[in-house]
């Protein structure tokens, strides 16, 4: 998965989850990347830089190394949207289909990927089932003809 920071024709910031470059621009040709505050389709990437930690010095010796404490200062504006009525639509679909999931299979927690092969191979019974994969597991299983999707996860409605 791969979160990209992206801004509307009117100039609305916002981010967006995708499974990979691909599927962004797949979707944002289709016309399914939509601004969550005016709703228009006209939207772009921005350039990000990821956060990347340094490993070059224990944490203990960098905290030693850092200058006094500087006054502190009032925290940045974050970029805030409200989501449109579609999103929320949106949204409440994905929470009833990770619900209707839950609630109508089996959880084989980390066992996912093996279980999957388990039954695919005709060594288990067939039946719904949930649990963790990593990607690299959910590639392979699709490189091996294995139907497998990733369930939705929200977060939470303070967010």
């Amino acid at each position: 998965m791969i979160r990209y920071a992206l801004r509307c024709d009117n100039g609305h910031e916002f981010e967006s989850w995708f499974r990979d470059s691909a599927s962004f621009d797949a979707q944002a040709a289709r016309g399914l990347v939509t601004c969550p505050v005016c709703d228009t389709a006209k939207v772009e990437k921005q350039i990000m830089a990821p956060t990347v930690a340094r490993t070059d010095v224990p944490r203990a010796a960098a905290d030693a190394s850092e200058a006094p404490a500087a006054v502190p200062t009032a925290p940045a504006a974050l970029p805030v949207a409200l989501m449109s009525e579609r999103e929320r639509a949106f949204r409440e679909v994905l929470r009833a289909v990770r619900e209707h999931v839950i609630a109508n299979s089996e959880h084989v927690g980390p066992r996912f990927a093996e279980e999957a092969r388990r039954m695919h191979d005709g060594l288990s019974e067939f039946r719904s089932i949930w649990g963790e994969a990593t990607p690299d597991e959910a590639r392979a299983l699709a490189e091996e003809g294995i139907d497998a999707l990733p369930l939705p996860v929200l977060p939470d409605e303070r967010n």
